[in-house]
């Protein structure tokens, strides 16, 4: 087996773990994180918590944040410090993992959530768009997302009964199953 393949596959159990996978929405839901505060807020120990944010660095989810003080807080791999609320990003494969699994958990255990809790919203469709169209669309729906986003990072603007719920924007191309010949790939870009 290739070590890439490996490293994928060892990757992929290091997301399945629920107390990685607990840890991984905390430091989604605050930005950043020590073993101390994880364990409060979940239930576990330091020590535990502390060997899974280590276990999800060495896997590359998860860096060192800059210290505070003695105190040695963890974050998203590659997140900026102080993130503007409406800082447009790009998804990489780190946000569709965690996005994916975070998917997969509320299919799973969705009939344990509370009732008011019991729904979710999911569409998919084909558009016919200009890659102008493609972008305003995008805007768009950002500037109706936006309108949330700052509690993420604010407690106190949250509403009695909010809880975190994921929102994933994916508008792309659908290219033909088989690569396009060279003359045409300058008209799709």
């Amino acid at each position: 087996m290739a070590e890439e393949e490996q490293a994928r596959r060892v990757d992929g159990a290091a997301l399945r773990h629920p107390i990685r996978a607990q840890l991984l929405d905390l430091v989604r839901e605050l930005g950043t994180v020590t073993s101390t505060e994880a364990a409060r807020r979940l239930g576990h120990s330091s020590g535990l918590c502390s060997f899974h944010l280590r276990q999800l660095a060495r896997y590359g989810y998860l860096e060192a944040a800059p210290a505070r003080g003695r105190v040695r807080p963890w974050r998203l791999r590659g997140a900026e410090p102080a993130p503007e609320p409406s800082a447009v990003t790009g998804l990489g494969e780190l946000s569709r993992e965690l996005e994916d699994e975070g998917y997969r958990r509320w299919l799973a255990q969705r009939a344990d959530a509370p009732p008011e809790w019991r729904v979710d919203a999911a569409d998919s469709a084909v558009l016919y768009l200009t890659p102008a169209e493609l972008q305003a669309l995008a805007g768009e729906i950002r500037t109706v997302l936006h309108r949330y986003t700052g509690r993420e990072h604010d407690p106190a603007a949250r509403p009695a009964g909010a809880g975190p719920v994921g929102s994933v924007l994916r508008l792309f191309p659908l290219l033909p199953e088989t690569p396009l010949p060279p003359e045409t790939k300058d008209q799709h870009s």
